[in-house]
């Protein structure tokens, strides 16, 4: 039995004192009122309403259970509030602060169309796992290695010079002992400040005789854009990094497995387009 459609129909048709106005109020037809009043009875053990008159009058019995039919009624409305409420509620989602303002609203609005509410926080790497570890996000785009990535991008070298070769090589910046010219530095964005990306490029300028000072992290991204005096978007000369190719890949990390599956089935496109890169392809960035 529908217990609580059946206090509904007893609750409406009892403060109306009909059974027609009751089931209208109740926004159902007055036949289905009459049956779910009549298997709560049943249910229940005893008559709700005096039959024998014109008007719905409730009985002692009724009398007696209307107080909990009342409470099981508020109680069922506040519960489908809540669940809207759960339902209309943002999915806080942390993303690389390298990611477009532009790429980022399309994002939301794709999400929308998908009945998903972003609220987007962007933050480098360590912040995005504070995020999440704090349950201050619901889910994060997290680093991880390339083999394990849903997206990956490709990283290089970029400098002023445009490069005469294909791939820039680390041992080409290896200053001798005669040089007077000033050592060129290769500068890792914090949104590659991890092992698997950091450690690598320091252990291969290791083996090819950088100095230590040679391979910097920056504190942020225009910080190392201005090392070298521009953006790689607005004009710089990108090359891969010979004998390494590095990739910088991410994957959605969540508290719950569901809200992971959920962002990378159905936001795959927009992410892809934040990041600069096609889910499952390659585009450098």
């Amino acid at each position: 039995m529908d217990l609580v459609g059946a206090c509904v129909a007893f609750v409406y048709v009892s403060e109306r004192g009909s059974f027609t106005l009751g089931a209208a109020a109740a926004r159902i037809p007055q036949p289905v009122a009459s049956r779910r009043i009549g298997s709560l009875e049943r249910h229940l053990g005893g008559r709700l309403f005096d039959r024998s008159t014109r008007r719905a009058i409730l009985t002692p019995f009724g009398r007696d259970m209307l107080p909990s039919a009342r409470r099981l009624v508020a109680l069922a409305e506040a519960m489908e509030h809540d669940a809207e409420r759960a339902r209309l509620a943002p999915l806080r989602l942390a993303v690389p602060d390298v990611c477009g303002t532009r790429e980022l609203a399309q994002l939301g609005a794709d999400a929308l169309r998908q009945d998903v509410r972003l609220d987007l926080h962007p933050a480098p790497p360590r912040v995005r796992e504070d995020l999440l570890r704090t349950r201050q996000v619901r889910a994060s785009v997290a680093a991880v290695p390339a083999d394990e990535a849903a997206w990956r991008v490709p990283l290089g070298l970029a400098s002023v010079a445009e490069p005469r070769s294909a791939a820039v090589h680390l041992e080409t910046l290896r200053v001798g002992r005669g040089d007077s010219e000033v050592r060129r530095r290769v500068w890792i964005q914090p949104e590659d400040d991890v092992p698997h990306i950091r450690d690598r490029v320091r252990r291969l300028g290791e083996s090819v005789g950088l100095q230590p000072a040679q391979i910097a992290v920056a504190s942020a991204f225009t910080t190392a854009a201005a090392h070298v005096l521009d953006s790689a978007e607005l004009g710089i000369h990108w090359r891969p990094a010979g004998g390494i190719a590095p990739v910088r890949g991410y994957a959605v990390a969540a508290g719950e497995g569901e809200d992971a599956e959920r962002i990378e089935r159905e936001l795959a496109e927009g992410l892809a387009a934040c990041l600069g890169a096609d889910r499952g392809a390659e585009e450098r960035r």
